[in-house]
């Protein structure tokens, strides 16, 4: 059994993507969070901005590293989530609910065919 949520889609950069209609959500995953360790600043792009898939569209900064963000799928940003930029803690906390980056209206579902699953995700993190 995973430990990562089933409805989710993974990249093996470990951004995850919930699919609701023609909106994705997008965040980090738990075992990110946990290899970065203490998250101090997270840099996410305006609304409106165009993202494309697999390009970076922000970063997230830990007292270990600076890790860039890459996205599940192109579209144009609808929400961006404030209160991590405000409160980069909350990823620890809460990594698939309160603590998502992005939400964005999405170009082309089928991007998303060649996402992980939450057992494959799991797999391939449980192996490094």
């Amino acid at each position: 059994m995973s430990k990562y949520p089933v409805d989710l889609k993974y990249l093996d950069s470990h951004e995850y993507v919930r699919l609701d209609g023609e909106t994705a959500t997008i965040g980090i995953t738990e075992y990110a969070v946990n290899q970065l360790g203490s998250i101090v600043f997270v840099e996410l792009p305006e609304i409106g901005t165009t993202v494309e898939k697999g390009e970076e569209f922000g970063t997230v900064e830990s007292v270990k590293a600076v890790e860039t963000l890459y996205s599940p799928v192109s579209g144009t940003v609808v929400e961006r989530n404030d209160i991590v930029m405000d409160d980069p803690e909350v990823l620890s906390d809460d990594p698939y609910g309160e603590g998502w980056f992005l939400k964005v209206r999405v170009n082309d579902p089928s991007e998303l065919e060649d996402t992980l699953t939450a057992d494959n995700y799991s797999a391939l993190v449980e192996g490094m």
